[in-house]
């Protein structure tokens, strides 16, 4: 009876299955999808990015959201992290811990418009990830992205490297576990000025001397999609040009030859305005640097600026921070310090752009 009673049940459901309809599924490179920062959109692939800070942003309604993101895991044993941003409530930033990972964005909203923001906050050594999918109700036309742009050209502190220690202290876990670029100093002065972002940025990179027996030096890696590894794919400027840039270089050189560091930062600055005729460009101390690498900051920069004057470019301006800023791991920024890195820098943008 018992068995009888329970194939009665099946058999009553079974029209009540047929008419669920499967939950819609979209493309991480549906077109309503938009992307800032530097991406590899190739054609039969999904969306991949290896750069701290990119991000992906898209509108939906419905009272659910997933998004499947996939996540390289370098030499098996790199993880990635991403900050998710729901309707601009608090960001919630989440360890892949698999090769596809899947993450619920809530089952229970509202039913109206909401948008989303995934942004990668773990630098390009530690391996690309992709939006595969999104899986809501519908994906609507994506909401105007500000019409202002700045890029943040810098090192480990651009990345947010050593910053959040809110899962893992420091000096435990593994090396990425404090990154976050979300609430890096360029990405929160960025919303500040109601501007989009792109960091070009990564960890021990220098101008003419890089960190921990690296090779390469930011003018060798500049114009690529990848900045880590022997990737050979090369970055079209020409998808992201912005109003305002800024170098935050010279960390990791220490205190150098002055006529060999000058010389190579106004070539630097020649590569860059090349790419960007018309962008401000604004060249800051290092905001951990002690007091004798910033007194020589100041005066290699002040020099610099002053013969790209001299030749012409009166876009380029000199930034010097207040103080350092080292309560992170390995003496980088906290996410408090960030903000207060942030805070200096908007009122300069601001000043100089008018914004």
């Amino acid at each position: 009876m018992r068995y009888l009673s329970i194939l009665l049940l099946l058999v009553l459901a079974t029209p009540l299955l047929a008419n669920q309809k499967p939950k819609p599924v979209f493309a991480g490179g549906h077109p309503y999808v938009q992307y800032v920062g530097r991406v590899d959109l190739t054609p039969g692939q999904a969306p991949r990015f290896w750069m701290p800070g990119v991000y992906a942003q898209f509108d939906f309604e419905g009272s659910y959201c997933s998004v499947v993101i996939n996540d390289e895991q370098l030499y098996g044993e790199k993880y990635n992290y991403v900050t998710l941003v729901l309707d601009n409530q608090a960001p919630r930033r989440v360890r892949l811990t698999e090769k596809r990972n899947l993450i619920s964005l809530g089952d229970k909203l509202g039913k109206g418009r909401h948008r989303v923001v995934v942004c990668k906050s773990t630098e390009s050594n530690t391996g690309y990830i992709e939006l595969e999918m999104i899986h809501c109700k519908n994906l609507l036309p994506p909401s105007v992205l500000p019409e202002r742009k700045i890029e943040f050209i810098g090192n480990s502190i651009t990345c947010g490297t050593g910053s959040d220690t809110s899962g893992v202290a420091c000096g435990t876990g593994q090396w990425h576990d404090q990154h976050n670029a979300y609430l890096a100093y360029g990405p929160v002065t960025a919303r500040a000025l109601n501007a989009q972002w792109m960091l070009s940025s990564y960890s021990g990179i220098g101008l003419v001397r890089s960190c921990c027996d690296m090779k390469a030096t930011m003018p060798d890696v500049y114009h690529k999609m990848n900045m880590a590894g022997n990737d050979t794919a090369a970055w079209d400027f020409a998808r992201y040009t912005p109003h305002v840039v800024t170098i935050a270089l010279g960390q990791n050189d220490g205190v150098q030859d002055s006529t060999l560091f000058c010389s190579a930062y106004v070539n630097f600055i020649g590569t860059v305005r090349r790419h960007y005729p018309q962008a401000t460009i604004v060249c800051l101390t290092s905001p951990m640097g002690d007091a004798y690498l910033t007194a020589a900051l100041k005066k290699y920069l002040t020099a610099v600026v002053d013969e790209v004057k001299r030749r012409g470019d009166a876009n380029v301006h000199t930034f010097f921070f207040s103080r350092a800023y080292t309560g992170g791991c390995d003496m980088h920024p906290t996410i408090e310090e960030h903000q207060r890195i942030a805070g200096e820098l908007t009122t300069f943008i601001r000043k100089v752009k008018g914004w």
